[in-house]
């Protein structure tokens, strides 16, 4: 295992590990009240940055593939997806126009360098055939100044307005940009009860008030 791989195993485990059953239990609802709406059940799709392999569990897909540099990811996401370990800013292993959806959530601020996300978004514009679906879910640094910084491995600022224009610059066509979508609770272990998370998602009227990521959708 190198460097980088161990250095995430020990990350996700101290970050994660504690409310692991929780976190699961908030992917089943978002995953079926939510994303499934996006994301067609005879779908091909990319988990990026898929962590514990949550959302690859709980997506319902014909394929799905699970990208991270985690080994740890490949047990979690084992006969859910095919694990694909790796640098996500390197050619992916697949090809051209072969997936329906790339899906991503809370990751890319994570990578060293704007140039390894707009090498990341690349292989994604690529393996999308025309007409796939990009969804990005992500903290909004608009909305979480200083809160943005607590995680000693966030490399990049980014926000609804700078999501949107990367997608744009490497081709896509942004269809839906929601600037405060989820709350920003998850992230420093609260644990708020999952009715809650039910009603939330259903009243977008105050998502304004509580939401502090974004949510966009862009198509090839």
């Amino acid at each position: 295992m190198d460097q980088r791989s161990k250095a995430l195993q020990n990350e996700y485990q101290k970050r994660f590990e504690l409310n692991a059953l929780y976190r699961e239990a908030v992917w089943q609802i978002l995953c079926r009240d939510f994303f499934s709406s996006y994301i067609n059940q005879s779908a091909i799709l990319l988990d990026l940055g898929a962590g514990w392999g949550e959302f690859s569990r709980n997506i319902k897909a014909k394929k799905k593939y699970a990208m991270d540099l985690n080994p740890d990811c490949g047990n979690r996401v084992y006969g859910y997806a095919e694990f694909l370990q790796q640098d996500c800013s390197t050619a992916w292993p697949l090809q051209d126009d072969s997936l329906d959806v790339v899906f991503t959530s809370n990751f890319l601020e994570h990578l060293p360098s704007k140039a390894a996300i707009d090498l990341t978004l690349q292989e994604a514009f690529r393996c999308l055939k025309k007409g796939g679906t990009m969804i990005c879910l992500g903290p909004n640094i608009k909305y979480l100044p200083g809160t943005y910084w607590d995680y000693w491995d966030h490399y990049v600022p980014i926000t609804d307005a700078s999501m949107t224009e990367a997608l744009s610059l490497q081709g896509f066509n942004v269809n839906e940009v929601v600037d405060r979508f989820l709350p920003y609770t998850m992230s420093d272990g609260s644990t708020p009860p999952l009715f809650a998370l039910k009603i939330y998602l259903r009243m977008r009227v105050i998502w304004p008030l509580f939401g502090k990521q974004f949510f966009i959708v862009a198509k090839k």
